[in-house]
């Protein structure tokens, strides 16, 4: 699947209605109307839906309305636990009367934003690999942890979520499973306890689903596409023996906590994920008691006052849930990370240490690397030579393969190279098959580099790196009647470098919140093979005829699930920790070296902090981190009012009424005690300061010492240097003084941004290390 066209490329769209006609009716669109959550006129209501009621009868009334449709019918959801308000479709001039109500917050129109395995779980040492005692063992598999996942569905027959020899369900657990088509509450088991769908906020904005090419759309919990059932499995899915994707990456398939109960709620279908259907999902979780929300969806980034997942979040967070969300898709672009709120975990995608070699022979004998998940090795058929053309020039699309683009005299018998861009991947090779040819090349253009998104092609194909593109383009415009074979090596394990950061996966700085370094971390999010619905052949497209069990996907919307996964993990062991002591844990131990010990890489050069955050998540590190920053919710309010918010921009976030000027008076020093450091030099500023606190969850008596790689151009000072705790659960605090070097006349600062990194070194075991990301902009100096 492409990832420039489906889950990977991210586009937020605000949706209008028509405003060809003058009927009103057709002029309505959906808004989210937030109110204050103090207020008293509440109270003189009998329910909250009668209070938000009386809001759309009161905008209602101020207007002419030529319509004479019930109010009430133009409710879409009453929120009142991830927020304090409700969504209906309004006309412009109602909106515009809510919006001088004094009780009304904001209001904000519906956005739409789209969605974002065999091995993994060894590659990250969950099984008691790479010198782990074994997380699973010591996490019980996450056993008694509720992991929400909003999506796409699931497919509750996939034997990833078969529940044999799973506990019970929680008694704590307030949700459902909600019947609709082609589901019943029979669907749900010890595994999949819960499963809702959320379809007002996309049924209002759509005409019904009409075209033939389209899967069918299940107005239910249950999965149409698969992307939401390939990350449910990556969370918790159960053990699977023999799986493979038609017997490529074959193993034993689990999701990172395989003892974790997962809920479903579907909020995405063909034409995205409404703002409004989300926010109703996240509050119905807060009800249903999740203790882990993974969000694979998001866009480019917004304002957190605009931010829906960033404002329902808050909630949840404060009701004791961890939040995973992908970090986008729009990488390696400079600020292009989204989903950047501090209480939430922002995940960039990595790659496995796992080949599907599928290599051209060229007819001269050169060969040129490229892979593939077409079940080819040892066929004759499709490992044989062939005529090789690239068709180009015209207005048809014909080098990028698409349907009805390729002329059948020219591709007729014949292998076909395809650059990638503008259709799915798997696309261009039924584009082939209808044209009459007979095997794809798909090429990586420049944008691509040599990024190895595979698939599970409709015919002999491999995709090769854009350095492999220029060489065959060449062989092909220099000689006669080129010709070529695919040689298809089937899996190949530990003979790469790995993790890399994934080219699409997101990068900072935070356009919306650059005072904290995003993406937090990255997690394996390339070729991911996780379960998949039955009823779909292993592209999703609705002419593949094949049917498996699994498939492959990437993106940051495969790496988010990792990390979720892992969140339960934690939780399972430390079960009194915050939320923000997990993900401190997750972060400070965090890699910055691949497996063979040399820095991660981001294509040829070594990956900066934008572009892996605190490193690659280590799962066997994380469960024991020696010391953990926490973060109470009260601090995360000190924290917007620090950063410049106003006290409307506030309370639209976080739903609380508070004065900015009486909070920072009281805390006129304040540092968020977030494990990444961040730290902006405006322009004649020479020295800025950090306070830090770290509790002691290790051994007593225990002794950390400080170590310090300061960015280019700064001194670091750092007091005190030493961190003695007699205690566990202890806390001490310290502080960081960042202070610009003096240089000589006409010297300027080596580019816009520094990085370097603060260690804590447990003296008494040297491999115990609490590493903090340093970033440092500097803003006109």
């Amino acid at each position: 699947m492409e990832s420039k066209n489906f889950f990977l490329c991210i586009t937020i769209l605000l949706f209008a209605a028509s405003s060809s006609s003058s009927s009103e009716i057709l002029q309505k669109q959906t808004y989210i109307i937030q109110l204050h959550p103090n207020s008293e006129t509440a109270k003189t209501f009998t329910s909250k839906y009668d209070w938000h009621l009386s809001f759309l009868q009161e905008a209602v009334l101020g207007v002419e309305e030529e319509s004479f449709e019930e109010p009430s019918s133009r409710i879409l959801y009453s929120y009142g636990s991830a927020i304090e308000g409700f969504s209906a479709q309004l006309t412009e001039s109602e909106a515009e009367t809510l919006r001088n109500s004094p009780e009304v917050v904001a209001v904000r129109p519906d956005h739409v934003l789209q969605v974002q395995t065999t091995y993994s779980y060894k590659f990250l040492g969950l099984d008691g690999g790479l010198g782990n005692s074994g997380v699973w063992s010591k996490s019980r598999f996450g056993q008694g942890t509720i992991v929400g996942v909003l999506d796409t569905g699931v497919w509750p027959e996939s034997p990833s979520f078969d529940d044999t020899g799973m506990p019970s369900v929680p008694r704590k657990w307030k949700g459902i499973c909600q019947e609709g088509e082609n589901f019943s509450s029979s669907s749900c088991n010890r595994k999949l306890i819960g499963a809702r769908f959320f379809i007002r906020g996309h049924r209002v904005a759509n005409s019904p689903q009409e075209s033939p090419n389209m899967p069918r759309e299940y107005i239910s919990a249950r999965d149409s596409t698969g992307h939401g059932t390939h990350t449910a499995s990556t969370v918790g899915g159960s053990s699977v023996s023999m799986a493979s994707v038609l017997g490529n990456g074959a193993g034993v398939a689990r999701g990172m906590a395989p003892g974790a109960h997962i809920a479903v709620y579907k909020v995405c279908w063909f034409n995205g994920c409404y703002s409004s259907d989300i926010l109703a999902a996240i509050d119905v979780a807060i009800q249903d008691k999740v203790d882990v929300l993974s969000l694979s969806l998001g866009g480019f980034p917004i304002p957190l006052y605009d931010d829906t997942i960033a404002i329902g979040t808050f909630r949840a967070m404060e009701h004791g849930i961890s939040v995973i969300c992908a970090a986008g898709n729009n990488g390696p672009i400079d600020s292009s990370v989204a989903n950047t709120a501090p209480w939430v975990s922002t995940i960039g995608a990595g790659t496995l240490d796992r080949r599907f070699p599928a290599v051209v022979r060229l007819a001269n004998g050169k060969l040129l690397y490229g892979e593939s998940l077409y079940p080819g090795k040892g066929l004759k058929n499709a490992e044989r030579e062939l005529e090789v053309v690239y068709v180009t020039g015209g207005e048809r699309g014909t080098e990028f393969c698409l349907r009805g683009s390729l002329p059948r005299e020219k591709v007729k018998g014949k292998m076909v190279i395809c650059d990638r861009g503008v259709n799915g991947r798997s696309e261009k090779g039924e584009a082939i098959k209808e044209a009459g040819g007979v095997a794809m090349i798909l090429a990586n253009t420049e944008i691509n580099q040599e990024e190895d998104s595979i698939d599970v092609h409709l015919l002999p194909a491999t995709l090769i790196g854009y350095a492999e593109s220029v060489v065959l383009k060449g062989y092909v415009n220099a000689t006669v009647k080129p010709k070529a074979r695919i040689i298809f090596g089937g899996t190949v394990i530990g003979r790469s470098r790995a993790p890399e950061v994934a080219q699409f996966s997101a990068r900072g700085p935070s356009l919306a919140n650059p005072s904290i370094l995003k993406p937090d971390m990255i997690a394996p999010g390339v070729n991911i093979i996780a379960a998949w619905p039955q009823n779909l052949g292993p592209t999703g497209l609705p002419y593949d005829a094949r049917r498996v069990n699994f498939t492959v996907m990437s993106g940051t919307s495969m790496s988010c699930p990792h990390v979720s996964g892992i969140t339960a993990l934690i939780r399972s062991t430390y079960p009194n920790w915050s939320l923000a002591a997990i993900k401190s844990a997750m972060m400070t131990s965090a890699d910055l070296y691949d497996r063979q010990g040399k820095v991660i890489r981001d294509g040829n050069n070594p990956a900066g902090l934008f572009a892996i955050g605190a490193g690659h998540v280590n799962p066997g590190k994380a469960i024991n981190p020696g010391l953990v920053y926490n973060i109470q919710p009260v601090d995360y309010i000190t924290y917007l009012c620090s950063i410049g918010f106003t006290r409307s921009d506030v309370l639209a976030i976080t739903h609380k009424n508070v004065s900015c000027s009486g909070i920072l008076r009281k805390n006129p020093s304040f540092s968020l005690n977030y494990p990444s450091i961040s730290v902006i030099f405006k322009r004649g500023k020479k020295m800025e300061m950090v306070t830090r606190r770290v509790t002691n969850v290790g051994s007593p008596d225990s002794v950390y010492s400080v170590k310090v790689k300061a960015p280019q151009g700064i001194k670091v000072i750092v007091n005190p240097k030493r961190l003695v705790f007699k205690h566990k659960d202890e806390t001490l605090s310290y502080r960081v003084w960042f202070v610009l070097k003096k240089r000589n006349r006409g010297e300027k600062v080596v580019g816009s941004f520094g990085q370097g990194q603060l260690t804590w070194v447990n003296s008494r075991n040297l491999m115990q290390r609490v590493r903090s990301p340093i970033s440092v902009t500097f803003k006109n100096n």
